[in-house]
């Protein structure tokens, strides 16, 4: 896939799938799921305040493909969603207008939310100017400072997600500030671990490599100037930050100063999320319900 239309394209050959939005009632949510119905994407369950949802809409009647589940508050509603897409009634949960936290907490909720005994996290998809491929990066959004076994965890969730979008092989870059493992930066002695767990069979269909510097991994040029031998250099598919910030930092920079596009969702749940910026425009959040669709179709996580 060579960028985010390419996505959206993939995903509306798989032919409709269920959407369910939790705390409905905003405008660019509403538009964005309408637009994805229109293109063929999804169907649209919209969960909130009934009056509310149906007046942003702006007709008397829902468009064919969406329909409307009330709720009372935004908590509830949050519930509510989870309870439809946990039921096997929606194929993908979305945000809506309520703070991340409250969402999180029905998603997490251990009697009946969506937790599976992996853990959650973060992937993220961008399309970038003068790249000829979509690059993915995780985990910039949910787990803060993650160790081995986390960042173990998140690689496997990412692993998984581009396999199902139909990369067979993906080049892994496990990042850090060098190529050299030293222990007083715990980021390069992890990932020396994630590799050796790598060719002790751990991870299957890909080629990882670390600790790796950011100039190496998306240059060749890079690695022959610094005299490293890198199969991946240049051509890294998938990005594994040490930490939160790194990840975050890394993808504001691009959107902002590299005019990169992005999707994104969260994995290792009973399905595909959908959580996505208040500033994300209305085609951000076409290509997260697009990949949070391909991501469910073959039996996710």
């Amino acid at each position: 896939m060579k960028n985010l239309h390419d996505l959206i394209g993939a995903a509306r050959i798989l032919g409709s799938r269920k959407v369910c939005v939790a705390a409905a009632e905003d405008g660019e949510t509403i538009k964005a799921v309408r637009d994805a119905v229109s293109l063929g994407l999804v169907e649209g369950i919209l969960v909130g305040d009934q009056a509310k949802i149906t007046a942003l809409c702006g007709v008397e009647e829902l468009p064919r493909g969406m329909s409307v589940e009330h709720a009372a508050s935004c908590v509830d509603a949050a519930f509510k969603a989870v309870s439809i897409v946990r039921a096997g009634e929606a194929d993908v949960l979305m945000k809506g207008l309520i703070n991340t936290s409250d969402f999180l907490k029905a998603v997490l909720n251990p009697e009946n939310g969506l937790r599976t005994d992996r853990l959650l996290s973060h992937l993220a998809a961008f399309e970038i100017p003068g790249e000829a491929k979509l690059i993915f990066h995780s985990d910039g959004g949910m787990n803060v400072l993650p160790r081995l076994e986390e960042k173990k965890a998140i690689l496997k969730n990412a692993l998984d997600a581009l396999h199902r979008l139909g990369i067979e092989n993906p080049n892994v870059a496990i990042l850090a500030a060098n190529e050299k493992v030293d222990p007083k930066i715990p980021s390069t002695v992890d990932a020396k671990a994630i590799v050796d767990a790598w060719k002790a069979g751990e991870f299957s269909r890909c080629v990882i490599e670390g600790p790796i510097a950011m100039d190496v991994a998306t240059s060749e040029a890079a690695a022959g100037h610094k005299g490293i031998r890198s199969a991946i250099a240049g051509k890294t598919d998938l990005f594994i930050f040490p930490s939160i910030e790194a990840g975050n930092i890394a993808g504001k920079l691009l959107m902002r100063y590299g005019r990169a596009k992005m999707a994104g969702i969260i994995v290792g749940a009973v399905k595909p999320i959908v959580l996505v910026s208040r500033s994300d425009d209305s085609f951000a959040k076409i290509a997260s319900i697009a990949l949070a669709c391909l991501a469910s179709s073959r039996g996710f996580p």
